[in-house]
């Protein structure tokens, strides 16, 4: 019964992703061009919010559903993988014209392109299980 809460907040992030445009092709579109501050300002405000996240985790203020402090993990170093997975992650979101969680706000609206884009996140996923352990981590 304590998962319905998560259920409503879910749907309560898809009505709030849908409302602010999040998941249209355009307002991404728009982004990548650099002709509108929209994502930009939705992507800075999300970064405020985590750093706060952040903070408040690291002083154990914020716990789990158990009651358990949440403990983040140390930074990895590595600035070239970062610069590689983010362009990748970009790529894959310029092509696609979506983004993680609003791919499944999109599946509400148009179910076609967003299973396309789900399909193709899986099989990235796959590859990179088979391709791991040759990468550099």
């Amino acid at each position: 019964m304590k998962n319905v809460r998560f259920l409503l907040l879910g749907i309560f992030f898809g009505i709030v992703l849908s409302k602010a445009e999040i998941i249209s092709w355009y307002r991404i579109y728009e982004m990548f061009k650099f002709q509108s501050f929209h994502m930009y300002g939705i992507i800075g405000s999300a970064i405020a919010i985590s750093a706060v996240l952040m903070y408040l985790f690291k002083k154990k203020t914020i716990k789990d559903i158990d009651g358990n402090a949440i403990q983040p993990k140390a930074k990895e170093k590595g600035f070239i993988r970062t610069l590689l997975g983010g362009s990748i992650f970009g790529l894959g979101w310029a092509l696609s014209g979506a983004c993680v969680a609003p791919v499944f706000v999109l599946l509400g609206f148009n179910p076609l392109p967003a299973i396309i884009i789900i399909v193709g996140a899986v099989l990235g996923s796959m590859v990179y299980g088979i391709l791991h352990k040759k990468l550099p981590h």
